[in-house]
C-alpha cells in the first residue's frame, strides 16, 4: 500500500477498513481530482466560466476533504460523503450552466460514480440512498428545461466529441465497477470451493462418506444395526512403560509413523476406522456399508499390520502389538454433536476388545465367531479356551496367515 492509500489508516482498524480507506484515498486523489481539473480546463477557452467553476470548486473540494480526513478533522463516513456528493453536485451544476442535458453533452451521466462507489466504500443499502440522489439530480436537470439557456459557447463538432466521450467513459465505469465485482465474487467463490474441500476432508477423516452426506443434509440421530460385521482392536504391548522412556515428540512420531500405514491398509481394504484410544487403534468391516466378507477383509488387514510391525522399527525401538478380532451385529451411530465421533456399541464390540486385551504381542486372536468365517481362507490355530471378563470360558484361535502364504 503506497503513501497516498495509507491516509487515515489507523492501527486499530481491520483489513477491510483499510482497504476501503485506501480506496477512498487513491480515487479521490488519483482519478476524481485531476478529471474535475481537466474538466474546467476544457470549459475555459470556450469561455463556459460557470462550468469550469464548477469543475475548479469540486476538484479543491475533494481535495481538501482528503486533507482534513488525513488530519484527524473528517472521520472516514464525512471524507467518503464528500467525496460522493462532489460527483453528483459538480455535473448537476455543469449541466445547468451549460443549458441542459443535451447541451452539457449528457456530463450528468458521470454522477453514476457516487451509487457505484458507495457500493464499495458504504454498502449496499448507503448505495441505494446515492443512487436516488442521483435521479433525483437528473430529474431536476430535466425539469429545469424551459428556464435554461438554450445553446453554449460549445462548437458543434466538440460538442458532439464530447457527448461521446461521456457516454463511453460512464459506460467503462459501469462495466469496470461490475467486472471488479464480479472478478471479487468469483475470487470469493474459488477461496469458498477451496475451505469448502478443506471442511469435506476434515468431516471425511472424522465421518464415513455415507455418514457425513447425512449429517450435512439434516440434523437427526444416526443409529444402525448391522447383523454381520467384524471389529479389531489393536494394542502395543508394555507401551505405558516405553513411553515413560520418551520424548512427547518421540511418541507421537512413533504413533503417528505406525497408525498411518494402519490408515493406509484401512484403505486399501475399503475398511472404516473407528477410533484410536492412546496407543489402541479401532477399526471395523462391514459398517456402514455391508459386506459379506467383512471377517476376511479385517483379518487380512490384521496379518499385514502384525507382518509391518513385526519386520520394522519406528524411532529404533521394536514394537509388539496384540491384536484380537471378532464377528457380530453391532450398533453404530454419531454421539454428540460437537467433536462427534461414529462409534460402535454392542457385545461384539466389547469382545472384541477382550480378544486384544487377553492376547499375545504378535499375535492375532480371534474368536469362534470369527473363526468359522474366515477358516476356509486362512490357517487357524487353536489355543483352547481362555477366561473373559463377562463372558466366561471362550474357544479362541490364532491366524497364522492366509493358506496360499503359509502353505
Amino acid at each position: 500500500m503506497g503513501t497516498i492509500g495509507r491516509i487515515g489508516v489507523q492501527e486499530q482498524d481491520d483489513e477491510a477498513l483499510r482497504t476501503r480507506k485506501a480506496i477512498l484515498a487513491s480515487t479521490v486523489l488519483l482519478s476524481g481530482v485531476p478529471a474535475q481539473l481537466l474538466f474546467g480546463l476544457f470549459y475555459l477557452p470556450f469561455n463556459e466560466n460557470l462550468a469550469a467553476l464548477a469543475c475548479f470548486a469540486a476538484a479543491l473540494t475533494m481535495g481538501v476533504s482528503i486533507l482534513l480526513f488525513r488530519a484527524g478533522h473528517l472521520n472516514f463516513e464525512q471524507a467518503v460523503f464528500v467525496s460522493l456528493l462532489v460527483p453528483v453536485l459538480s455535473p448537476f451544476l455543469i449541466t445547468l450552466a451549460l443549458g441542459g442535458l443535451v447541451n452539457s453533452d449528457f456530463v450528468l451521466v458521470w454522477g453514476i460514480v457516487a451509487p457505484l462507489f458507495a457500493t464499495v466504500l458504504l454498502g449496499q443499502r448507503m448505495a441505494v440512498y446515492w443512487l436516488l440522489a442521483f435521479l433525483v439530480a437528473v430529474w431536476i436537470a430535466f425539469l429545469s428545461q424551459p428556464w435554461l439557456r438554450a445553446d453554449n459557447n460549445i462548437p458543434f463538432a466538440i460538442d458532439s466529441l464530447f457527448t461521446a466521450m461521456n457516454l463511453s467513459g460512464a459506460a467503462m465505469l459501469v462495466f469496470s465497477t461490475i467486472l471488479f465485482f464480479t472478478s471479487q465474487r468469483d475470487r470469493a467463490y474459488g477461496f469458498l470451493a477451496v475451505e469448502q474441500e478443506k471442511s469435506e476432508k476434515l468431516l471425511l477423516n472424522v465421518l464415513p462418506t455415507k455418514i457425513a452426506a447425512i449429517l450435512k443434509d439434516n440434523e437427526q440421530i444416526i443409529a444402525d444395526q448391522f447383523e454381520g460385521a467384524s471389529i479389531l482392536f489393536a494394542d502395543v504391548v508394555d507401551f505405558t512403560p516405553l513411553s515413560a522412556g520418551m520424548t512427547a515428540e518421540e511418541l507421537v512420531a512413533l504413533l503417528d509413523e505406525v497408525f498411518s500405514y494402519f490408515d493406509a491398509l484401512v484403505e486399501k481394504y475399503g475398511l472404516e476406522k473407528i477410533k484410536t484410544i492412546g496407543d489402541c487403534y479401532m477399526v471395523a468391516a462391514g459398517v456402514p456399508n455391508p459386506r459379506a466378507d467383512h471377517a476376511q477383509a479385517i483379518t487380512r488387514m490384521a496379518v499385514e499390520m502384525r507382518d509391518y510391525v513385526a519386520a520394522n522399527t519406528f524411532c529404533g525401538r521394536k514394537l509388539a502389538f496384540r491384536i484380537g478380532i471378532n464377528s457380530g451385529p453391532v450398533v453404530a451411530g454419531v454421539i454428540g454433536r460437537k467433536k462427534f465421533i461414529y462409534d460402535l456399541w454392542g457385545d461384539a464390540v466389547n469382545t472384541a476388545s477382550r480378544m486384544e486385551s487377553n492376547g499375545r504381542g504378535d499375535t492375532i486372536q480371534i474368536t469362534a465367531a470369527t473363526h468359522a468365517l474366515v477358516q476356509d481362507e486362512f490357517v487357524c490355530q487353536p489355543q483352547g479356551t481362555i477366561s473373559v471378563k463377562g463372558k466366561g470360558e471362550m474357544d479362541v484361535w490364532y491366524v497364522l496367515g492366509e493358506r496360499r502364504a503359509v502353505a
